[in-house]
């Protein structure tokens, strides 16, 4: 008779809730068409590649592996019950191959302290009485690997082989390393999985690769044969991963939880249910933790979900189609995995997300619908959040310029929330935002930038929409990805949007923490302002965007900055890297950010190199406004005619809780501004850059500022070993701390030197271990 363990039936034809009953039907079928037949132990055993010994009989056999690697070929290979083998392979692996005709049945104990392959092509069955206990890996599969490659370590591919299943309905567990299951047909695991130091990983096709990785997936299908890999039971692992390219995955109700990744040290606990041309039916408890106790990530990736039973305990869920409509049903499992803090990401990969059913909870966790065309809520379908939840509606999420659009024909209510809801659609694309409740006590969290609660927002995707903000200064914006703005190298300079104080932007520009890299622009004109904006206006708001490798310079007798020439409005987040040059006389000034400040710049950044023949600031050139929770980096420097500081050139408005460690040159300056006016006010502050040493003699150059008639606070400090300074200002005739307050380098590493900066728990610094100097607690966590 046939010893091959078949499915009696097509898994893929079957639906989830018939398959809930039908997987230990399918498993015990199979036990008990093999396990009778099963020899009590191992036989015909024979090492041909490596060297050992094969020893025993009657309840026990041990193998003892005299090399790192070995392969051994079977006419048979399984364990009776009450049987044992045992592997003594120190920290090395051992390939079994059977070449009988026998399935594998193991239904007493194999235990190892390496890893252990074990290829059968008439499958194999770890029975309700098995145990497998391994140091370093178990792999079981109907599919085959070659020696040589094996031996050799590395990347292994399995093909060939046959077509037999590989179950589980006992206890399989790795102490130290991983645990796969391959077959061609089927893989069921009804039993437990353990694998708390790697990943427990399931997969059905014709072709699979194994690779080692510390902290990802392992096991990738190359190749599908339309199996179906199927958990019914409970695996734990740092990392767990369900594959069948174009077959199914069912991930049912198994204990507490039917997978759970606890994440290690160095892999982030991680679960993926993936079957790219199949379906993955999700039914139960999925978990993902990572070590630190926060959430992991949970995937089902598929060309049809079934996720309506799923209970999602973790710090995101990603779910992904190629077209994604989410009914009621599916609306219920998306707000019990919200309810459980779990954020959402579901998304169309091709085409549109129709959102038919109601989807309503109350906690933090945060919904996104992603569609790579339009995003629509279908009539009488409620999205609320009671609690602090965000909602993105993302269309044209892959794509650029396809007119996806956001059409809202039900309700969206965060009347009770404390979260925001964003919009995001294509610039050829439009925006019905029909019926949406906000929150009339809601406030802007400190430094958000934000202005309403619930904003929609044109994408921008391309250099060419970047060039088309300029059309509607009035309009709200966001960078849908990083933008490759190199085009923009002479002589193809960008034209700023908003050039001139009479037509400044005045919208929204949110960057979502993207990326735009290598913008030039170039000033040739009298009067204008010059950056990647001319003019913020004193509505306009730029948040959350990086501009990598920029450039600006030229001759203008306004403001130079790599974001903007001149900045009314509110600027936060924005973190700047390149160059800045004026090479003219008369500018107002050049800032690594921005020309010239009269509104608010808070937790932004410049690294770049700042100056020539105007005011010169690290930041900003001349500040009459506000600037927070900001620095520089970058090497400020002028000419004959140069005023030069750290951070801010002139200073006639406000500087707090900011800090400056780039070299000042040129001929006078300060650590951290050049000139600090009489309503100039600088707080809880500090610098740390080499000021001067290379002017004239008697250029006023001071650890703060070279000159000083306003009000620098006891609570700013300036490393005198770094800037060669021994006082506050050169040229005091306001009020400003005292020498005392240089401090050295090994002071400026000691929080309790700052006074009243609350370091480190709860306040605005930091101060990380083995630093020369504090930083903002923000720059940690942005």
């Amino acid at each position: 008779m046939p010893r091959c363990i078949h499915s009696p039936v097509s898994p893929s034809s079957t639906r989830l809730r018939p398959l809930a009953a039908l997987v230990p039907l399918i498993a015990s079928l199979a036990y008990a068409t093999v396990a009778h037949a099963a020899p009590p132990l191992p036989s015909g055993g024979q090492f041909v590649a490596g060297s050992g010994s094969i020893g025993g009989g009657g309840q026990s056999l041990t193998i003892n592996q005299t090399t790192s690697r070995g392969v051994i070929d079977w006419n048979s290979f399984s364990i009776g019950s009450g049987r044992q083998v045992t592997f003594n392979n120190g920290s090395g692996a051992t390939l079994n191959r059977v070449t009988g005709g026998d399935a594998s049945v193991l239904l007493g104990q194999l235990s190892a302290s390496g890893s252990v392959y074990l290829v059968n092509p008439q499958g194999v069955l770890v029975g309700p009485g098995g145990v497998v206990a391994t140091g370093g890996r178990f792999v079981a599969s109907a599919l085959d690997v070659g020696d040589a490659a094996f031996m050799q370590g590395g990347p292994l591919t399995l093909a060939g082989g046959g077509n037999g299943m590989v179950i589980n309905l006992g206890k399989i567990g790795s102490s130290g390393g991983d645990v796969f299951l391959v077959s061609r047909t089927a893989v069921i695991n009804a039993g437990t999985i353990s694998a708390p130091q790697g990943t427990a990983e399931l997969a059905s096709g014709s072709q699979v690769l194994l690779q080692d990785a510390s902290g990802g997936q392992q096991v990738f299908v190359q190749a599908g044969s339309g199996g179906s890999v199927m958990n019914a039971g409970a695996i734990q692992a740092a990392q767990a991963s369900l594959q069948a390219a174009d077959g199914n995955v069912y991930a049912l109700a198994g204990n507490s939880a039917a997978i759970r990744a606890t994440g290690t040290a160095t892999r982030d606990g991680h679960v993926w249910l993936v079957a790219d041309q199949g379906a993955v039916h999700a039914n139960g408890s999925i978990a993902a933790a990572n070590a630190d106790g926060s959430g992991g990530s949970v995937e089902t990736h598929a060309n049809a979900l079934d996720v309506a039973g799923a209970d999602v305990h973790a710090g995101n869920w990603t779910l992904g189609a190629p077209a994604l409509t989410v009914d009621q049903p599916t609306g219920t499992a998306l707000a019990r995995s919200l309810a459980n803090g779990t954020s959402v990401v579901a998304q169309s990969s091709s085409g549109d997300l129709a959102v038919n059913g109601s989807v309503q909870w109350t906690g933090n966790g945060s919904l996104t619908l992603n569609a790579a065309h339009s995003v629509s809520i279908g009539a009488g379908s409620t999205l609320a959040n009671s609690g602090n939840g965000n909602l993105t509606l993302r269309a044209d999420s892959a794509g650029a310029d396809n007119g996806g659009s956001v059409t809202n024909g039900g309700t969206i209510d965060w009347s009770k929330s404390g979260g925001i809801v964003s919009a995001l659609y294509d610039m050829n694309g439009s925006y019905a935002p029909g019926t949406v409740l906000t929150n009339s006590g809601w406030t802007a969290a400190q430094y958000s930038g934000l202005v309403t609660q619930a904003t929609g927002y044109k994408l921008v995707n391309t250099l060419a929409d970047l060039k088309n903000v300029s059309q509607d200064l009035a309009g709200n914006y966001a960078l849908g990805k990083d933008i490759d703005a190199s085009a923009t190298a002479y002589p193809n300079y960008f034209t700023p949007i908003g050039q001139t104080t009479t037509a400044p932007f005045t919208g929204q520009f949110d960057g979502f923490g993207h990326t735009i890299d290598q913008l030039a622009t170039t000033a040739d004109l009298d009067n204008d302002y010059f950056g990647m904006f001319g003019v913020i206006g004193t509505k306009g708001v730029v948040r959350d965007l990086n501009l990598t490798n920029g450039n600006t310079g030229g001759n203008t007798s306004g403001g130079l900055g790599l974001l903007v020439g001149q900045n009314n409005g509110y600027v936060t987040y924005v973190n700047t890297t390149g160059s800045v040059s004026q090479n003219g006389f008369g500018g107002f000034g050049a800032g690594g950010v921005a020309g010239v400040n009269n509104g608010t710049i808070a937790r932004s950044s410049s690294t770049a190199d700042v100056g020539y023949q105007t005011a010169a600031g690290g930041l900003v050139g001349v500040n009459n406004g506000t600037i927070a929770q900001s620095y520089a980096t970058g090497f400020t420097r002028g000419g004959t005619h140069g005023n030069t500081g750290g951070l801010v050139a002139f200073n006639s408005g406000l500087i707090t809780q900011s800090y400056a460690t780039g070299g000042v040159g040129g001929f006078g300056g300060g650590g951290l501004v050049y000139s600090n006016g009489t309503t100039g006010v600088i707080n809880e502050s500090f610098a740390t850059g080499q000021v001067g040493g290379g002017g004239p003699p008697g250029d006023p150059e001071g650890g703060i500022a070279g000159y000083n008639t306003g009000a620098i606070h006891n609570n700013v400090y300036w490393n005198r070993d770094t800037t060669i300074r021994t006082t506050a200002a050169a040229s005091n005739s306001g009020t400003a701390p005292p020498d005392s307050n240089g401090l050295s380098t090994a002071q400026m590493s000691n929080a309790s030197n700052y006074l009243d900066w609350n370091i480190p728990a709860g306040g605005v610094w930091a101060l990380p271990a083995g630093a020369t100097h504090p930083i903002l607690q923000w720059q940690q966590a942005h």
